[in-house]
């Protein structure tokens, strides 16, 4: 079973790159973010010292619980897997543990940026609430992105993680794929990506994209969060965030 990973921050072309190795036939992508991290974590609570009933499982135990999830959604499935989630990058020595030559690109962005293709995202639906600030409706562009930025953000959570990753022992299992690089060469930059995880080049179409995501954005109240253009291009714009915040 090969597992490769795709990680970083948000508004930075995940969705996009997953809808572009899906392409391939010798790859295999679910196309939402992974619920593996989440089970994974709950796996690590019930097998820790705080679980005192845990006491007997060794250390193989554990490796082998761990497997057993990856086993179960993807053993079945004769592809070079892919799994994302932004969290990935903090649980990069337990992925190395696992999965020894795994790789997990990271797809960034400068954050100003980030911030302000939310507040687009945000501003497309006045008469929505977001989940992504508790449905809170006093908000302003200030507190939003401050709660975006906040180490329990959607942000700031994914930044600390890359950047725990990216200093870290286990930093050569990292490619970094800037969203501007990504999109102005895409030819190039899944090149890259492809030499970087030792595959086989194969010919994108990068005019085409097709990504369903609108049922989990719409019942989070973010319209379009997951939404990827047809075509990978670069687009220039003047951001509407206050030059300050910017």
């Amino acid at each position: 079973m090969t597992v490769h990973f795709i990680a970083g921050l948000p508004r930075c072309g995940k969705t996009m790159l997953a809808a572009i190795l899906r392409q391939n036939p010798r790859f295999f992508h679910f196309g939402m973010e992974s619920p593996l991290v989440d089970i994974l974590m709950a796996i690590e609570r019930a097998t820790s010292r705080a679980a005192t009933l845990t006491m007997s499982l060794d250390d193989r135990m554990k490796r082998r619980l761990r497997l057993g999830v990856f086993a179960a959604v993807y053993g079945h499935i004769n592809a070079v897997c892919w799994d994302t989630h932004r969290f990935w990058c903090a649980k990069l020595p337990l992925l190395v543990e696992l999965f020894p030559d795994c790789k997990i690109v990271c797809c960034v962005r400068s954050v100003a940026w980030i911030m302000d293709s939310f507040e687009r995202l945000y501003r497309r639906s006045p008469l929505e609430l977001s989940g992504l600030y508790d449905y809170a409706p006093g908000t302003t562009v200030f507190s939003r992105c401050s709660k975006l930025a906040a180490s329990d953000g959607v942000v700031g959570r994914a930044l600390d993680a890359l950047r725990e990753a990216y200093y870290g022992e286990h930093a050569s299992h990292l490619l970094l794929v800037d969203y501007v690089a990504f999109t102005s060469d895409p030819v190039g930059t899944m090149k890259r990506i492809y030499e970087f995880v030792e595959e086989p080049i194969f010919l994108h179409k990068f005019d085409s994209l097709a990504s369903d995501n609108h049922l989990f954005d719409t019942s989070i109240g973010s319209p379009n969060l997951h939404k990827v253009r047809p075509q990978v291009s670069r687009v220039s714009r003047e951001t509407i965030l206050p030059p300050m915040l910017f």
